[in-house]
C-alpha cells in the first residue's frame, strides 16, 4: 500500500512542462525533513513550502497500485489527450516501485517524478525532474530536467551543468525574499545561457 497526501487534477506550474494538464499525486514523507515545523530549523530543506505530512488532502489515504491507477483515470478529463501523472512529495522515490509504475502505465498514463536526487528510481519513468538540495547526498545524476532552487547556500548551479540532463532550470526560492530571489535568478540565467528561468506560475495564478 502507498501512503498518499493528496491527488488532484491541475496544470504543471513549473519547469519544462509548465502549462501541461496533469494529475498530481503527492506521496507523504521525505528524507530531508519530517514536515513538522518543530524540526524545520534543523532540516536540510528548511525552506520547503510543501505540506506532505499525513493523508488529509484531497483523495489522501492508503492505496494499492491498482486503486491509484483507477483514481487517476477517473480524474482525467475525457477531452484531454496524453494522460500525465506527476508523482511528487515529499520524496516520491521513498515509495514508488516497479509495481506502481507498471500498473499506472497500463492505464495509458505517462509518469513524471519530482525528486531530490538522493534515490535511484525504478526503470520506466517517462520524465525525471531532479532538484538537488545543499548538504544532501546527490546520486541521481541523469534525467530529463535539472531544477535548482536558487539561491541556496552551498550550491553553485554551475557545478551541475555538465551532468546528463536535457534541460537546466533555475527556480527562485519562495518565501519572504522571493522578489529578491527572482532578480538574482534572472541575473544568473542572463549570464549563464545554458540555464532557463522557471517560475512557479501555479502560485502566481492561484492554480492548485
Amino acid at each position: 500500500m502507498y501512503t498518499i497526501k493528496e491527488i488532484y487534477f491541475t496544470q504543471q506550474g513549473e519547469g519544462y512542462h509548465t502549462g501541461r494538464p496533469a494529475v498530481f499525486l503527492r506521496f507523504t514523507g521525505c528524507n530531508l525533513w519530517t514536515g513538522f515545523e518543530i524540526d524545520r530549523e534543523s532540516a536540510i530543506c528548511y525552506w520547503c513550502d510543501t505540506d506532505f505530512v499525513g493523508m488529509d488532502g484531497p483523495y489522501g489515504g492508503k492505496y494499492s497500485a491498482a486503486q491509484i491507477a483507477d483514481t487517476v483515470q477517473r480524474m482525467w478529463p475525457e477531452n484531454e489527450k496524453k494522460p500525465y501523472l506527476v508523482c511528487t512529495g515529499g520524496e516520491p522515490l521513498l515509495q514508488m516501485d516497479d509495481e506502481f509504475i507498471s500498473t499506472v502505465h497500463r492505464s495509458d498514463f505517462e509518469i513524471g517524478i519530482e525528486t531530490n536526487g538522493t534515490k535511484i528510481p525504478p526503470e520506466g519513468i517517462d520524465w525525471i525532474c531532479v532538484s538537488p538540495k545543499a548538504n544532501a547526498e546527490f546520486i541521481l545524476k541523469k534525467g530529463h530536467e535539472l531544477k535548482i532552487v536558487f539561491p541556496q547556500s552551498g550550491i553553485n548551479p554551475r557545478q551541475y551543468q555538465d551532468l546528463d540532463f536535457d534541460h537546466f532550470f533555475i527556480q527562485p526560492m519562495d518565501g519572504p525574499n522571493q522578489g529578491e530571489n527572482i532578480e538574482k535568478s534572472k541575473e544568473f540565467v542572463v549570464k549563464n545561457p545554458k540555464w532557463k528561468l522557471s517560475l512557479q506560475t501555479h502560485k502566481i495564478l492561484g492554480i492548485p
